[in-house]
């Protein structure tokens, strides 16, 4: 089973390769998603990883807090998204 994990406070500069790395170690990832601004398309500073289940909680523990590219990752599973309304 995947999980999905949201990753918070990345540099600006970090890639979808740069992101999926830093989880490999925790187990296999599926995917690794940067969201980016519609208009401009950089970087809105966080993204989604869909890593297995078994290394989703030591993924979680290992890098919440940790420092990447001088920043304080935050990481916690992902909720689902709520619909918009108008």
């Amino acid at each position: 089973m995947v999980k999905t994990l949201y990753v918070g406070n990345l540099p600006y500069t970090t890639s979808e390769d740069d992101l999926k790395e830093v989880f490999v170690p925790y187990g296999e990832v599926s995917s690794a998603k940067i969201i980016t601004d519609r208009e401009t398309g950089r970087s809105r500073g966080f993204g989604f990883v869909e890593i297995e289940s078994d290394g989703a909680q030591k993924a979680i523990e290992a890098l919440d807090g940790k420092e990447f590219g001088g920043r304080s990752l935050r990481v916690n599973e992902a909720r689902e998204r709520k619909p918009k309304r108008f």
